[in-house]
């Protein structure tokens, strides 16, 4: 999450691809480095259009979108995004056309302001002063104080105990999401990786709805009203980077779906794995294909999956 944000002349993406390159119809794309400028070129029959790109969202692990501002006014977003799986271009998520009234439009989607805090707001910490966008001075990425909060009341009483040399057991002056209920604590993830409410006014049905960990999860029978064992960070440490083994999950599934002592099940209990006693993800998590990013994503929904069935 630390890296999640970038200045695109900084990309480790841009800077280790010297010619990234699409092509729909007859316009062709392509982004490389003018020397230490990153390039976005769009050609076509009609006009051929460049600028500058500014920003860019994404490690680049899954994929990496970019922004461009012309002479400094406001947004517009790349029509074309890097994808690890490609290791090149292609339409950025849900941008695909089959009809443009302009080259302007075949190259980029200017960004409503709202739109923008959504951008910043997940991908930098503190990048708005009010409704204003601080360029220079918000950090890069998600850091501590994108989840809990200012902190240094919470460093000032940390500090304050440790010189005391003394137990305390008073408020540690910061924002805990621990603290939240079962309910809260998916909708705070999902407020950057997707609630259901944010699902259901999108409108986005299928498979894309895989890259929206928080809704499918809710979707879980084993979730109910809300499960303390099945918040986001059951599974996911935020301090720690994510794996993809799936051995690595166990432990979060046997917490509820151990054999009591003596092996025998209760009526009640829940119900034990018939077929393997590890890497239960990769059976009742299963990876689905996601078209539009090219790449394959763990449904959170957690279920009895068998070959074949469709995705609902």
């Amino acid at each position: 999450m630390a890296l999640t944000s970038m200045r695109a002349p900084s990309s480790t993406v841009l800077l280790t691809h010297s010619q990234l390159q699409f092509s729909t119809g007859p316009f062709h794309y392509a982004i490389r480095m003018d020397g230490s400028v990153p390039r976005y070129e769009m050609s076509s029959p009609a006009k051929n259009l460049s600028d500058t790109l500014v920003w860019a969202f994404g490690t680049g692990r899954v994929g990496q979108s970019y922004l461009f501002s012309p002479k400094g006014a406001g947004f517009r977003e790349s029509r074309v995004t890097y994808f690890s799986s490609l290791q090149n271009l292609g339409f950025t998520p849900t941008r695909q056309f089959t009809t443009v009234d302009s080259p302007e439009e075949a190259m980029y989607r200017e960004v409503p302001a709202k739109e923008v805090q959504l951008c910043f707001g997940c991908h930098t910490t503190a990048a708005f002063t009010g409704a204003r966008l601080d360029e220079e001075n918000l950090f890069l990425g998600i850091t501590c104080e994108a989840c809990h909060g200012p902190g240094s009341k919470h460093v000032s009483t940390m500090q304050a105990v440790a010189l005391a040399d003394t137990d305390y057991a008073g408020p540690r002056q910061i924002f805990s999401p621990a603290s939240l209920s079962p309910m809260d604590a998916v909708d705070f993830c999902g407020a950057c990786h997707a609630t259901t409410w944010d699902v259901i006014l999108s409108g986005i049905k299928g498979v894309s709805n895989a890259r929206s960990e928080p809704y499918r999860l809710q979707l879980s029978k084993c979730w109910g009203k809300g499960d303390a064992r099945l918040v986001c960070w059951s599974c996911h440490d935020p301090h720690k980077q994510i794996t993809s083994a799936p051995q690595s999950y166990d432990h979060v599934c046997v917490n509820c779906h151990a054999r009591p002592a003596g092996g025998e099940r209760a009526s009640t209990a829940p119900r034990t794995c018939p077929v393997a006693s590890s890497a239960c993800v990769s059976c009742h998590m299963p990876k689905v294909y996601v078209p539009e990013m090219h790449f394959n994503f763990t449904d959170h929904k957690i279920r009895v999956a068998r070959s074949g069935d469709a995705f609902q």
